[in-house]
């Protein structure tokens, strides 16, 4: 675990360092020039059926290419995590953004933690994947691939529709992928979702989701 959080500290210093020696490097640059943070909080209230309920929350601030993300309650009940990265993106009529990050998780999951988030949209249509490797810190049978993959289509302005599937072991269950529909409602900076996987199944979980960004 020392050495996860002595590579995850490395990553921070040298990303930060980065965006500092890049506004450095043009000291006649015009203050309006350097991007803003945006800061990123969503909470997560999920319904576990035959299992106990419980909140994730997510954090997350943005300084221009440079990302820093906080969790809680994501890997497994009780565990934390935090995490560095740095933010690629291009494509005009069909756009493309990947960042991959470095993090660390403590808690009830001790873990070196690398992963990516990335996002393909075209159009109307919008693919999102959050991915992340747990790498147990004392046995390695607790190691596991996490993934959030949706599929979404902006029916209106406001409204996005569309499948979503995720493997995790945050809560007990035989099902190793799961999957079912969603729903997302933006009101300006506030977002409203709700994601129903396994529907009418033993093991339906309904996870509500609001978010605001700053």
């Amino acid at each position: 675990m020392k050495l996860a959080l002595h590579a995850f500290a490395a990553f921070a210093f040298l990303a930060t360092a980065s965006v500092a020696a890049s506004g450095a490097s043009d000291p006649g640059a015009s203050s309006v020039a350097d991007p803003a943070w945006e800061i990123g909080l969503t909470a997560y209230p999920t319904f576990v059926r035959n299992g106990d309920n419980y909140t994730s929350g997510v954090a997350t601030a943005d300084h221009g290419p440079l990302h820093f993300e906080a969790r809680y309650n994501y890997e497994s009940v009780g565990a934390r995590s935090a995490f560095v990265g740095w933010t690629f993106s291009g494509g005009a009529e069909t756009t493309w953004q990947l960042t991959p990050l470095l993090g660390g998780a403590w808690g009830t999951t001790q873990a070196f933690t690398p992963g990516f988030e990335a996002t393909v949209t075209h159009q109307r249509v919008a693919l999102y994947i959050e991915a992340e490797y747990v790498h147990d810190s004392h046995e390695s049978s607790n190691n596991y691939f996490y993934a959030w993959s949706q599929l979404g289509v902006q029916t209106a302005e406001w409204l996005q529709l569309g499948v979503v599937g995720q493997r995790t072991r945050a809560y007990g269950g035989d099902r190793d992928f799961q999957r079912g529909p969603f729903a997302e409602l933006t009101f300006g900076p506030v977002t409203i979702g709700g994601y129903w996987f396994n529907p009418g199944s033993s093991e339906q979980v309904v996870v509500a989701s609001i978010g605001a960004t700053f």
